[in-house]
């Protein structure tokens, strides 16, 4: 049988001592926001709370707790956010069923849908700046990738899929019935939304 042993020795990190020192894991206090080089705009909307869009209205978490975001690069705290659970879950389900069973949305014309889908990609182009700003802060990328890759394919994907909107359509399916001769029948899809979709995302 072979032994072996091994030693540990305590390196003295600057995120260790913070922790030491009761800080957050990252080094930073939570209630200081480091925001440098942060122009003016995006700094504003950071400042104010953030609220969780239901029922086309900005609520609170219904605990009314929420969590800290950190900038990645280098620990500062960005904002915090609406920390949601089980209810907030049911009453987001709750207003887009009814959307869906009787809201506006449903009865605009195909096109109508698609010319909205397309100003949200406008909107994008229209405040890039500040959404590559805002999304260098939250993922740690250079903002410089995020104004030329991340935001524009934003935009163009809602330019993509508006487009679309005109384009679902069904089919007229020939029928051959051996056992029917002469027999002619008419079948076709019909393709239309199925109801509420919940999607998780990172």
């Amino acid at each position: 049988m072979k032994t072996t042993a091994t030693s540990h020795r305590r390196i003295n990190t600057p995120a260790l001592k913070s922790r030491a020192n009761g800080s957050q894991g990252n080094g930073h206090k939570p209630s200081k926001r480091a925001t440098p080089g942060i122009s003016s705009r995006v700094a504003s909307w950071l400042e104010r709370p953030k609220l969780n869009l239901i029922g086309g209205k900005w609520v609170p978490a219904a605990l009314g707790k929420t969590f800290d975001v950190f900038n990645p690069a280098e620990a500062s705290l960005i904002s915090r956010v609406p920390d949601s659970d089980k209810e907030d879950i049911n009453r987001a389900v709750a207003a887009a069923r009814r959307a869906f069973e009787s809201g506006r949305w449903r009865r605009l014309a195909s096109s109508e849908r698609g010319r909205l889908i397309w100003q949200i990609g406008d909107l994008i182009l229209e405040h890039a700046d500040e959404l590559a700003e805002l999304e260098s802060l939250d993922n740690g990328k250079p903002r410089a990738v995020a104004r030329v890759a991340d935001v524009p394919l934003s935009a163009d994907l809602f330019h993509y899929m508006a487009g679309w909107t005109t384009k679902l359509e069904g089919n007229t399916i020939p029928i051959s019935v051996p056992y029917a001769a002469g027999t002619k029948f008419h079948a076709f899809t019909l393709r239309e939304p199925v109801g509420v979709v919940g999607q998780i995302i990172p």
